[in-house]
């Protein structure tokens, strides 16, 4: 069990007051825990493409991602146009 699940497991304080800061305590930490899976798989998903050849490699167009795109962000799938794109 994660260190996040463990907090999310503890039953709340009887305090209602305890309770409103917990729940929104239990809140930030649900997105926290989303956030870092999202984090997860899209590095897993980048550690695919080097062990299939194809990173650097837009999924969606096929073009190259640029080098510096790359550095900013190692786990890009997308090529800058494409990521526009998509927005």
């Amino acid at each position: 069990m994660t260190r996040v699940e463990g907090d999310l497991a503890e039953p709340l304080n009887p305090d209602s007051s305890e309770q409103a800061v917990e729940v929104q305590d239990d809140a930030a930490l649900e997105a926290q825990a989303l956030l870092i899976q999202r984090e997860i798989a899209s590095i897993s998903r980048a550690l695919d493409r080097i062990a299939n050849g194809t990173y650097g490699e837009c999924v969606r167009c096929g073009g190259a991602i640029a080098p510096a795109r790359l550095e900013a962000r190692p786990e890009a799938a997308l090529c800058i146009g494409c990521a526009r794109a998509e927005q």
